[in-house]
Order: C-alpha cells, then sequence, then structure tokens
C-alpha cells in the first residue's frame, strides 16, 4: 500500500494536466484574441509544461484535418453537377441577350420623336409649376426679409432691446416657416452672432457707464453732502423757530400785515430753495443710467440676467476698494479728507439709487455687506491716519466732515452708529492734541510773563482787567489809583485760554447726538486733564528753570493761588454752556484746587532749595585764616553780605497774598519756614566748615574771628527778619553751631586743637600738639 500510493498521486496529477490542456485548446479555438492569458496558465511551475501542451496542440490539428477532408469528399459530387448545369445554360442565354438588344434599338428609333414632344410638355408644366412655387414662396418669405431689414435698421440705430424683440419674433413665428431656404439659415446662424454682439455693445455702454460714475463719485458726494448738511440746517433751525413762543416777534409782510416770526422764517427759507430749486442737482443729473438699465433689459432678454449681476457687482466691488483706498498724503489737509469722504458718498448715491430704480440687479442685503465691509475699512483708514494728525483745527475739521459724512448715508438708510463712537476715540485725540497745543500757549504765556504785580494807573485799565479774570478784593477796591493788582499778567491769560479750551473742547462735542449730561460730563473731564496734566506739568517745568529766581517764585505762589480761586467761576462757566447743575450726582468736579496747591508746595520747595543754594555760594567765598594770631575785629565780609542778602530776601515774603486768614496763615507759614530752612542750613554749613576734616589746625585768634560770625547769626536770628516766630525759636537753628565754637575754644586754650568730624557721625576733638602728637581727647555733644 505505501509503495503504490504515490504512482496513484501521480496518475492523478497527469489527469489533471491533461484536462487543463484540453480547457486552453478549447479557449484557444473559441474565445477572441488576445489570448495571453489563456495561453500564460500552460506556462506553470510543472516541467516540460511547453513540450506537453505543444504536442497536444499536434494532435488536436491532425484532428481537424481529417474531419476537413471528409467534409470535402462529401460535398464534392453536388460541385460537379452545379457546374455541369450552368455550362447547358450558357447557350440560351447569349441567344436571349441578343434578342433583347435588338428590340430595344427598334423601339428606340421608333419613340425618338415622341420623346421630344413628350420632354417640351414636361418642360412647360415644370416651368409653370416652379413660377407658381415661387410666387407661392416669395409670398412667404417676404414678411421674414422684411422683418429681417428691420432688424438690421434697429441695430444701426443702436435699438438693442427692440431688436432683441425682433430676433424672438424671427426665431419664433418667421424662420419656422422659411427654415428649408438656404437664406434663412444664413439669418439663423447669423443671430446668436448679433445677439452676441449686442451683448458686447451693451457691456461696453456698462463699461463706460461705470467709468462714468467713478468719475463723477466725487461730485455726486460732495453734492449729496451738502444737500444733507443744509437740510440739517434748515431742521435746527426750524426747530428753533418752533421752540420760540408764537407771536413773541411779530414782523410786517410785504402786504402790511404782521407775521408770526417762526412762519416769516419758513416763509424766507422756503423762497430761498425755489431760488436755488435749479441748481440743486442729483446723481441722475450727473449721470446717466440709461447703459444700465438698458443693459439689464437686455441681458434679461437674453436670459443671462445673472451674469450681467454678477458682473455689476464684482466691477463695483473693485471701485468700491479703489474708493476705499486712500492717499497717502490724506492726513495732511482737510482736502484730502473731504475728497474721500465725497467719493465714498457719491458711490453708495449710485448704489442707492440703482438699488430703488431696478429690480434685482442689487439687494439690500448686498448693499448692506459692501457697506459694512466699506464702513470697516472707513474705520481702519481713519483710526490710522488721524493719528498722524497733530492739529487741533484739522481734527475738529476730520470730525465735521465725518459727522456730515455719517448724516448723509443715515439718510439713505445706511447704519452709522460704528462712525459716532469712532468720534469718541477721535475725541481722545482731539484733546490730546488740544492739550499739546495749549501747552505750548501756557509756556507761552509764562516765558512772557514779568512775574510782578499788576500795575493799573485808572479805572478803565481796572475794567479790563477784571473782565478777563473774576479777581474780587474789597480792600484793593478802597485803595486809590493807582495802584496794583497781586497777580502777573500770566493769570488772567491763563485763565482766558482755559476758558478757550472749553470751547475748542465743545466744538468737537457737538453734532455728536449725545445729551446735554454727557457733553458736559465731556468737558468737565477735558478741563481736568488741561488743569492736572498740561497746566500742571507746565508749571512744575517752570518752577525748575534754572532762571526763575526767589521773587519769582513768590509770586507764582500768588499767581496759583489766585487761579486756584477761580477754579469755581470755570465750573460755573461749564454749567451756563451746558445747562447741568454741579449739583448733579453724576457731574464731576474740577480738580484745579490740587493742581495749584501741588504746584504751590513745589515753588516753596524750589524756595528753599534755592535759598540753601544761594547760602552755598556765599559760603564757598569764605576764606578763613586758620593760623591767624589775632581777629579782625569785625564779622566775615562774605558772612555779612550773606545776611543781608537774606533779609532782603524775607522781605519779598511780605508780598505773598494776606487778603484773607487763610492767605495770611499760608504765607506766614511760608516765610517762617524758608527763614528757618535758611538758618538751619547756615548753621550745618559753618559747623561743617569747622570740623572738616582736611582742617588740621586752628588757632586761637581763627576761633575769635569765627565767633565774630556766629554772633552775626545770633544777631540775625534775634532780630526777627520774619515775623510771627515764639520766643527765641529761630536762634536755636544756631545753638549747635555755637556748642561747637565754645567747645574748639576751650581745647585750644587747653592744649591747641583743630575740630574733626569722625566717621562714625558724632563729633569728635583730636588734640594735636607739636611735641605731643598722640594724645587725643574725645567729646561728644
Amino acid at each position: 500500500m505505501e509503495t503504490n500510493t504515490p504512482n496513484v498521486a501521480g496518475f492523478y496529477a497527469e489527469e489533471n494536466k491533461d484536462n487543463i490542456y484540453e480547457t486552453v485548446l478549447g479557449e484557444i479555438k473559441y474565445l477572441e484574441l488576445p489570448l495571453g492569458i489563456t495561453l500564460g496558465s500552460v506556462y506553470d511551475d510543472q516541467p516540460n509544461a511547453h513540450q506537453k501542451f505543444m504536442e497536444k496542440l499536434d494532435a488536436c490539428i491532425r484532428n481537424h484535418d481529417r474531419e476537413i477532408e471528409k467534409m470535402c469528399n462529401f460535398h464534392h459530387q453536388g460541385f460537379v453537377d452545379a457546374i455541369t448545369e450552368l455550362l447547358k445554360v450558357r447557350a440560351d442565354a447569349e441567344k436571349l441577350k441578343v434578342q433583347v438588344t435588338d428590340t430595344n434599338r427598334r423601339l428606340q428609333d421608333a419613340g425618338k420623336e415622341v420623346i421630344a414632344q413628350t420632354e417640351e410638355i414636361i418642360q412647360c408644366r415644370l416651368q409653370q409649376r416652379n413660377i407658381t412655387t415661387v410666387v407661392e414662396k416669395l409670398q412667404m418669405c417676404l414678411p421674414v426679409l422684411e422683418m429681417y431689414s428691420k432688424l438690421k435698421e434697429q441695430m444701426n440705430v443702436k435699438r438693442y432691446y427692440s431688436a432683441l424683440k425682433t430676433m424672438d419674433q424671427l426665431e419664433n413665428i418667421c424662420f419656422p416657416r422659411v427654415s428649408q431656404y438656404r437664406f434663412c439659415q444664413i439669418m439663423i446662424e447669423n443671430l446668436p452672432k448679433l445677439r452676441e454682439e449686442i451683448k458686447e455693445i451693451s457691456m461696453s455702454d456698462l463699461k463706460d457707464f461705470l467709468e462714468s460714475i467713478r468719475k463723477h463719485s466725487d461730485k455726486i458726494g460732495e453734492i449729496a453732502m451738502k444737500q444733507a448738511q443744509q437740510q440739517k440746517i434748515f431742521n435746527a433751525a426750524l426747530q428753533k423757530q418752533n421752540n420760540l413762543s408764537y407771536g413773541r416777534s411779530m414782523y410786517i409782510s410785504n402786504d402790511g400785515l404782521p407775521e408770526p416770526r417762526n412762519e416769516m422764517f419758513l416763509k424766507q427759507n422756503l423762497e430761498e430753495e425755489e431760488e436755488h430749486e435749479d441748481e440743486v442737482l442729483t446723481a441722475h443729473d450727473l449721470v446717466d443710467f440709461s447703459p444700465v438699465y438698458r443693459c439689464l433689459h437686455i441681458y434679461s432678454v437674453l436670459s443671462d440676467a445673472e451674469t450681467f449681476e454678477n458682473y455689476y457687482r464684482k466691477q463695483r466691488r473693485k471701485q468700491a476698494r479703489l474708493v476705499l483706498q486712500p492717499q497717502s498724503n490724506m492726513h495732511e489737509t482737510v482736502e484730502g479728507y473731504r475728497r474721500y469722504f465725497s467719493q465714498i458718498v457719491g458711490f453708495f448715491v449710485v448704489e442707492d439709487h440703482i438699488l430703488h430704480v431696478t429690480q434685482g440687479l442689487i439687494t439690500r442685503a448686498y448693499t448692506d455687506e459692501l457697506w459694512n465691509m466699506a464702513l470697516s475699512k472707513i474705520i481702519a483708514v481713519l483710526r490710522t491716519h488721524s493719528s498722524y494728525c497733530t492739529d487741533p483745527d484739522l481734527v475738529l475739521e476730520l470730525k465735521n466732515l465725518i459727522v456730515v459724512f455719517a448724516d448723509t448715508l443715515q439718510g439713505y438708510g445706511f447704519p452709522v452708529n460704528r462712525l459716532f463712537d469712532l468720534l469718541f476715540e477721535i475725541r481722545d485725540q482731539y484733546n490730546e492734541t488740544l492739550l499739546k497745543k495749549w501747552a505750548v500757549l501756557f509756556r507761552d504765556i509764562f516765558e512772557a510773563d514779568n512775574y510782578s504785580p499788576i500795575p493799573v494807573s485808572n479805572e478803565e485799565e481796572y475794567k479790563i482787567v477784571i473782565s478777563k479774570f473774576p479777581f474780587q478784593d474789597p480792600e484793593l477796591d478802597k485803595q486809590c489809583f493807582p495802584k496794583k493788582l497781586p497777580m502777573s499778567q500770566s493769570v488772567p491769560q491763563i485763565y482766558i485760554q482755559v476758558k478757550e479750551f472749553i470751547y475748542a473742547s465743545l466744538k468737537f462735542s457737538e453734532s455728536l447726538h449725545r445729551s446735554s449730561t454727557e457733553i458736559d460730563d465731556m468737558l468737565r473731564k477735558s478741563t481736568n486733564l488741561l488743569l492736572t496734566r498740561t497746566l500742571s506739568s507746565c508749571l512744575q517745568n517752570l518752577i525748575k528753570k534754572p532762571h526763575i529766581g526767589l521773587t519769582e517764585l513768590v509770586q507764582i505762589i500768588i499767581n496759583t493761588t489766585h487761579l486756584e480761586q477761580a477754579c469755581k467761576y470755570l465750573e460755573d462757566f461749564i454749567t451756563n454752556i451746558t445747562n447741568i447743575s454741579q449739583e448733579t450726582v453724576h457731574t464731576a468736579r474740577l480738580y484745579g484746587l490740587s493742581t495749584f496747591k501741588d504746584a504751590r508746595h513745589a515753588a516753596e520747595g524750589e524756595i528753599y532749595t534755592k535759598l540753601n543754594q544761594k547760602i552755598d555760594e556765599f559760603i564757598q567765598l569764605a576764606d578763613y585764616d586758620w593760623t591767624m594770631t589775632e581777629p579782625d575785629g569785625r564779622a566775615s565780609g562774605y558772612l555779612m553780605d550773606l545776611i543781608n542778602f537774606l533779609r532782603s530776601t524775607f522781605q519779598v515774603f511780605t508780598h505773598l497774598p494776606n487778603n484773607n486768614n487763610d492767605h495770611a496763615a499760608m504765607s506766614g507759614k511760608v516765610a517762617q519756614t524758608a527763614c528757618m530752612s535758611a538758618c538751619q542750613h547756615l548753621s550745618t554749613s559753618l559747623m561743617q566748615m569747622l570740623l572738616d576734616n582736611d582742617l588740621k589746625q586752628i588757632s586761637m585768634g581763627a576761633i575769635q574771628q569765627f565767633n565774630l560770625d556766629v554772633i552775626q547769626c545770633e544777631l540775625f536770628a534775634s532780630s526777627e527778619p520774619v515775623p510771627g516766630f515764639q520766643g527765641e525759636t529761630l536762634q536755636l537753628a544756631f545753638i549747635d553751631l555755637r556748642q561747637v565754637q565754645k567747645m574748639a575754644t576751650r581745647i585750644i586754650q587747653e592744649d591747641g586743637a583743630s575740630p574733626i568730624q569722625g566717621k562714625t557721625g558724632e563729633t569728635k576733638y583730636f588734640i594735636l600738639e607739636k611735641r605731643r602728637p598722640s594724645r587725643r581727647h574725645y567729646f561728644g555733644l
């Protein structure tokens, strides 16, 4: 069993291969070419597969050859019989052919005359029928030809819409009747070309129209803005007149009858409008809109209105982008802004006109989308270019143009709230430019001021001053002319400029459609910025300037006091403008009090600083001979000059305002503080001179000379250079100096010594002897 198994398997494998070859041969016989896949199956992995297949193929060919041979042998006798019969019929066919040919010749000769006459009759009948047919066809074709001639004439006179109607009649009514004629086919072939020609011509007219409105957009916008502005002025005047009481002021008309004021005003305005009625132009007057109507109708007739609408909207979007693109130097002049706004207004006025006079060319959704896109671009452009404006007048002109621009487009139904929101941003910038401008004005005023009281020689000059500045002083009013007002020239000028600033700030708030409360709040906030930032900064810079002396600083203190008192009048001034009471809960207050108080404190501090600096300058002139044997018998010259300077300086403080108890207390405190600061600084400087580390030796004569200077300082303190000190308060400023001087005198009397300031901060005296240099004594104060 085990030995037979492989043979059985080989048998079945051989049988399977034979079956495969049989299948391949069957496919070769019955399937169409190509046989690549079929033949490919022959070449398998079995050895000698190709040789075996070729043997099978040869056997198959031999079988087919045998079958063909059998079939030929079977039909051979029938073929021989058919050939024999054909040979028998051949002779009879030739005889028949000769007889037919002879008969045909005789008939042709006999019928020649009949044929000729018959042909003549036929020809006449054909001509008659053709003539009748031609007449009928001409009667049918004439209307078509006339209609086509009419079409050509309409094309020549550019009546394209009528030409399209004529084409429709030709195609739907005329051409079906004569479609079989060549001329009709030519006409039919020409109609699409004529339609394309009409489309091209109408599109060319549309392009000319678009170019025309692009050129006239600024003019259209300028007229629209002017009309909107005039309408606004008229409505405002009308509202103002309606608010007046009826009949309060009467006028006499031309017929002698009295008329109410508002009716008279309306009549005058109506007459003026009638006079200028012919001069009023609209977009329709400047631009011929017929091309766009005609083109729309043509494309509608051609069932291609969507293409026209898409083209029109696409081109207008491109024009909108060009219109919205500003010039690089637009921010330099107001004319640049005006032209920019005029072009945009003109563009949307045209679009609004197209929206209302055409059906479906553009929609409200399209114009709203276009306006929102334009509005975003406009706001971005204005933010950028307005930031370059440094002239407040130009910013104000820009604001007025934006208001007119917004009012104009709002009249055409476009939302403009974002423009008014933008105006609040520009308002902040406007305030900044105003602050910069007023900072220059304040600096110029301070530079030109002489910092001396204003002299008035008569009543007229006095009234001129108080008309500019709210000054009230009953005590000064009792004095006779000539007299001097306590403040300098800069005070009324600053006050006037603050009011001018309020007016300038108010100009921007006009026409913003805001309530009086909001306007009042804006005015107060901008005025606070002027006082707390601009004016305060100018005062601080003025106080720090080197050329401002003590006299000028005293006058600055006086000036700030009066400006502080005038703040309440500025609040009243704003209240009168806005009619908003100061008692209102949300009403802001002016911060002038803190501004001027800070300026006074800075001026006082600068007074103390400058006094100390002046004292240092005198101290630098000191030239003590620390080895002198005998004193000069009088105080040092530099010290006497210093004391005389201090006396004259403190006399200036008597000019500080003291019209009431508060001012008197303030002026006394400033003078006393300045005097105490000067004495303490003088004492400290002299003490440092005596305790200088570089001073190695001092004689009794030198210490006696120094004692004379200390005595003069004490005499100065006891002379009460500034009234108001209690007891010996001022003398206490020199008590430490006196103790140091006494201590030095005692040490010199004992051993001879020089005072030296130790590094620990305590006052130490190192005893220096020529013979015993190591001996030291320490004394502390």
